[in-house]
């Protein structure tokens, strides 16, 4: 069970089932919502349950996609397309250890230009 939370802890969260190897996203909205890119480790939507939620707001940054973020400290938590029975969740909020390892880079046609990608994972153009 891997469990986390926002920074000031008003939402918590725990997932019963597995969480896929992180994604790093480099486009424009994980970049104006985070302040850089945002890496992501999806879950199926079913194995998240939310131990606490009353700041927990829900923005429709597109037409199919939702992210959920702390009304009161702003921490980025989840990424879901809408409807989808994946929710990806902010693999910083997670508590450590995580076991987890970055596994490819998307979207970097859209990265900033302040940083490189020297890591060797792959990379896509797109999503």
């Amino acid at each position: 069970m891997s469990s986390g939370r926002c920074l000031c802890g008003c939402v918590r969260y725990q997932i019963a089932g597995e969480l896929a190897q992180p994604i790093a996203c480099h486009c424009t909205q994980c970049a104006r919502t985070s302040g850089n890119f945002a890496a992501m480790a999806a879950c199926r939507s079913k194995d998240l349950a939310l131990v606490a939620s009353s700041t927990l707001s829900w923005y429709r940054s597109s037409r199919h996609v939702e992210r959920g973020f702390c009304s009161r400290c702003g921490g980025n938590l989840f990424w879901k397309a809408a409807p989808g029975v994946e929710t990806f969740v902010a693999a910083g909020t997670l508590d450590p250890p995580t076991g987890l390892r970055l596994a490819k880079h998307i979207f970097v046609g859209s990265k900033s230009d302040f940083y490189d990608l020297t890591d060797g994972l792959p990379q896509e153009q797109e999503g």
